[in-house]
């Protein structure tokens, strides 16, 4: 599937918004995949298949979450917002016939991280955190920092989303919090305490 094919495939399933966010997320996954080394055509599928669940009616999505093996099944106690990304992970596959694990996994974690993420799936993670049409506090912080260094952005980009979590009261994904610590430590390694 050509990159023309996989953009007329999610349009079918987005909204003209949803499309236009899809579109900036994949021209900046691109440019991070080549300014990082990450492999560029697989950031590009991850990219502009990262939000083909989003719009699944929440009971569809709850009866995979459920029964799918390769869903954790304990997404049904967090935030919806994070279904998508692991209904997409599968149906992608399933529905769409992309078979690439590491592009698999690039959409599956775009929305939590996890430990050890690939440099692909920190591509991904930050260029949907970031893209040109996402405004709201502190994303410039996190844009120029992403054109330095790619795991301070996503450390950045991870520490303020648990902090939004917190403030309103919301349950953190334990993988967004693993991501997290496991990116501090390698911060902290490095002499610095992290982003105030």
């Amino acid at each position: 599937m050509n990159r023309e094919e996989m953009f007329a495939q999610v349009k079918k399933v987005l909204t003209p918004h949803r499309y236009q966010h899809t579109i900036g997320v994949w021209q900046t996954a691109v440019r991070l995949a080549e300014r990082y080394g990450a492999d560029v055509e697989k950031a590009e599928a991850a990219a502009i298949f990262h939000d083909y669940a989003k719009y699944r009616p929440e009971g569809e999505m709850r009866k995979l979450i459920e029964t799918v093996r390769e869903i954790p099944n304990d997404l049904v106690e967090y935030n919806k917002e994070l279904w998508h990304a692991f209904v997409g992970a599968y149906v992608v596959k399933h529905e769409v016939g992309l078979q690439d694990e590491e592009v698999l996994a690039a959409i599956r974690y775009h929305t939590t991280g996890r430990t050890g993420m690939t440099p692909l799936e920190k591509v991904v993670y930050l260029a949907d955190y970031i893209e040109p049409g996402r405004s709201f506090p502190g994303v410039d912080d996190v844009r120029r920092t992403a054109e330095e260094d790619l795991d301070r952005a996503v450390y950045m980009a991870l520490e303020r989303t648990i902090r939004f979590l917190e403030e309103r009261g919301e349950k953190v994904y334990p993988l967004s919090r693993a991501a997290y610590e496991d990116l501090k430590i390698k911060e902290e390694s490095h002499g610095d305490s992290g982003p105030s």
